[in-house]
C-alpha cells in the first residue's frame, strides 16, 4: 500500500516494515527495500505514484537487515545505485558475514540464506555525507552501520530502525533487535541534537508522523 505524505514523498506500508519513495528534486529515490517478497510491491508503488521503473535513480538503505535489504534484487538490471552506511556496506555486498559473537549478528547470519546479493553498485556513506538533498547521520546501535537521512529542503527525516513508532510515540530500538542498546540511546540523543528540524518522520516500523517529527524524536531523547 502506498500513501502520499507530501507532494514529493510516499510511504510504503509493507505490512510490518516501511519503505519510502521520494522525488528529491526530480531524482527518484527509494529508501529501504523490504523483505525478499516485497520487490513486486515496491515496483508497483512506482506506478501508483505516477512513475515508471526506469525513473528510479537511487536506493538509500538505512541499514543491513533482511527486512530492509531483501527486495534489492528486484532492481537488478535497473540503472540504480545503492547507498548504505559504510559499516554495513560489506554485509550488503556479501563481502562480509554478520558476526556470530553478537545476538543480533547471529540472527542476521541465520536468515542470510533468504536473501541474494544485489547486482547494482553499492556506495558506502560516512557521517556528514550528502546524497542529493539528504544529509547522512551515522546512528549506530541497531546495527553498526545504521544511518538516518534528513532532507532539510523537504522537511523529511528517514529514521530507519533507530526508533519505531508505537502508540503515537517513538520508542528506541529494543535489545532483541539491536547490536547495542546503549549505542542506540546515544545515537538518538546525538541525532536529535545535531539534526535540523523536520516535519515528516518515517521510522522503519510503525506509522510515520506527518507533522512535528523532529519534536517527537526530541521528546524521546529527553527521556534517555
Amino acid at each position: 500500500m502506498l500513501t502520499a505524505l507530501a507532494d514529493d514523498s510516499w510511504w510504503y506500508d509493507l505490512t510490518g516494515v516501511n519503505a519510502t519513495l521520494v522525488d528529491d528534486d526530480e531524482t527518484l529515490t527509494l529508501v529501504d527495500a523490504g523483505l525478499p517478497w516485497h520487490g513486486n510491491k515496491l515496483i508497483a508503488g512506482l506506478s501508483d505514484a505516477g512513475y515508471e521503473l526506469r525513473d528510479l535513480d537511487r536506493i538509500l538503505l538505512t541499514h543491513f537487515d533482511l527486512d530492509h535489504v531483501g527486495g534489492l534484487t528486484a532492481f537488478d538490471g535497473v540503472d540504480v545505485t545503492i547507498y548504505v552506511g559504510e559499516r554495513d556496506a560489506p554485509l550488503v555486498t556479501g563481502e562480509e558475514a554478520p558476526p556470530l559473537d553478537n545476538h543480533k549478528g547471529a540472527f542476521q547470519r541465520l536468515v542470510s540464506p533468504l536473501r541474494n546479493v544485489p547486482d547494482n553498485d553499492v556506495v558506502p556513506l560516512a557521517d556528514g555525507d550528502t546524497v542529493g538533498s539528504f544529509t547522512v547521520y551515522h546512528t549506530p546501535g541497531h546495527t553498526p552501520g545504521h544511518v538516518c537521512y534528513v532532507s532539510e529542503s523537504l522537511s523529511l527525516g528517514l529514521l530507519g530502525d533507530l526508533v519505531r513508532e508505537d502508540g503515537g510515540r517513538f520508542e528506541p530500538s529494543p535489545w532483541l533487535l539491536s547490536y547495542d542498546t546503549a549505542a542506540v540511546a546515544r545515537s538518538i540523543s546525538e541525532f536529535a541534537d545535531r539534526s535540523p528540524d523536520f516535519e515528516i518522520a518515517i521510522p522503519g516500523h510503525g506509522v510515520p508522523f506527518e507533522k512535528n517529527g523532529s519534536a517527537k524524536l526530541g521528546r524521546l531523547a529527553a527521556t534517555l
